[in-house]
């Protein structure tokens, strides 16, 4: 991948690009940005950068392994689970192919969307100290082409506090010749002795423009089509992604959050409706964790934009809605500033209980049975 196919980000660019040509490559970095702005594209067209420009006519070569995301001194880790193929103790190196094919699908996919591939169920990915151990045996070893050697670690905030502490030492004195290259979209769930060892690289969300060029150019659609997605998207070229897919049909987020809140209307001062709402709390219990997460978080989505459709600020609205006989003008009256902030802590804390691993069946129940009436509050 060259710097050619990454979206936006010229600042960044110029600035990884000038840090190589002049040999002042820091030992340790830190991509931070939200999903879809193109941290993990980047990391690994630096990569291509400085491992290809070192190789002198062997080149071509090199640019032939970073297509097929194969070259011997790039190393990923990633966070992981246990699934039918690998039963305990996971590892990135476990699930290399799976990796590999993912990066080639869509180099700007979600985590939620490697979770997917992975097929995590009720479980949580992480990653462990087993993955800290083999980044310590990779990293011994010298470079197989006699240049550097790379490690890119996918989502670093996921790494456990015991693979964090054997880390600290690699990262304050890496081997000769050795650069790493964290990415994550939350810099502050990275424990403080890790940040302060990294040089951080801030990225922003992609703007509409450019997503708006990218989708027309690469994915050949109408102009205006390209320009409505683009404004959804809200800088996440991965959800444009899906947008345009239109792949909501697995984990239909719109159809459990209107049927929510029309429970949570009914049950108000009517304690049979309650019955509903335990049945919904049931039906997305059922779903794995992190799917559960997602939802919540689309949940938080739609509340904010039915407290700027309160507040006629249209421009900033960009959710089209397409559940039948439901329209966000005719909810964003009961969304104001009297219980947003109430909304919103709840939601979150549900969130953090799940990650967690509290018992989602009671903690949706009961965010539910608050939904009803934070919902009636003028």
């Amino acid at each position: 991948m060259q710097f050619s196919e990454i979206l936006g980000q010229d600042y960044i660019k110029n600035h990884l690009t000038k840090s190589a040509d002049s040999g002042r490559i820091p030992h340790a970095q830190l991509f931070v940005g939200p999903e879809g702005s193109g941290t993990l594209a980047m990391a690994i067209a630096y990569s291509q950068y400085v491992l290809c420009n070192n190789t002198g006519g062997l080149k071509e070569s090199c640019v032939l392994k970073f297509q097929k995301i194969s070259h011997p001194d790039l190393h990923f880790v990633y966070p992981t689970v246990t699934t039918e193929e690998v039963k305990q103790k996971p590892k990135s190196i476990d699930f290399i192919n799976h990796w590999r094919e993912f990066l080639m699908e869509n180099p700007y996919g979600s985590l939620f969307d490697w979770y997917a591939k992975l097929g995590v169920q009720n479980k949580q990915g992480e990653i462990r100290v087993d993955d800290a151990q083999e980044i310590l045996k990779s990293l011994a070893l010298k470079s197989y082409e006699g240049g550097y050697k790379i490690m890119i670690i996918w989502m670093a905030d996921k790494l456990n506090t015991a693979a964090s502490n054997k880390l600290l030492k690699l990262l304050e004195e890496p081997p000769e010749k050795t650069v790493f290259i964290l990415i994550s979209e939350n810099e502050e769930d990275i424990i403080q002795t890790i940040r302060s060892r990294c040089q951080i690289v801030h990225f922003n969300a992609l703007s509409e423009q450019t997503i708006t060029d990218a989708l027309i150019a690469r994915e050949q659609i109408d102009p205006k089509l390209a320009i409505k997605v683009a404004h959804q998207a809200q800088g996440n070229y991965s959800k444009a992604l899906h947008l345009l897919q239109d792949d909501n049909d697995e984990f239909p987020f719109e159809q459990w959050f209107v049927t929510w809140v029309r429970a949570a209307f009914k049950a108000k001062g009517n304690a049979a409706a309650i019955q509903d709402l335990i049945l919904w709390s049931e039906q997305i219990a059922a779903l794995g964790r992190e799917t559960q997460k997602k939802f919540l978080q689309f949940c938080i989505e739609m509340f904010r934009q039915a407290l700027l459709e309160n507040y006629q600020t249209k421009k900033l609205v960009y959710i089209e809605t397409k559940v039948e006989k439901f329209k966000l003008e005719n909810f964003a009256p009961f969304v104001n500033g009297n219980n947003i902030n109430d909304i919103f802590k709840e939601l979150s804390d549900a969130m953090y209980h799940i990650e967690r691993n509290g018992n989602a069946k009671i903690i949706l129940t009961d965010l539910s049975i608050k939904l009803t009436r934070l919902i009636h509050k003028k």
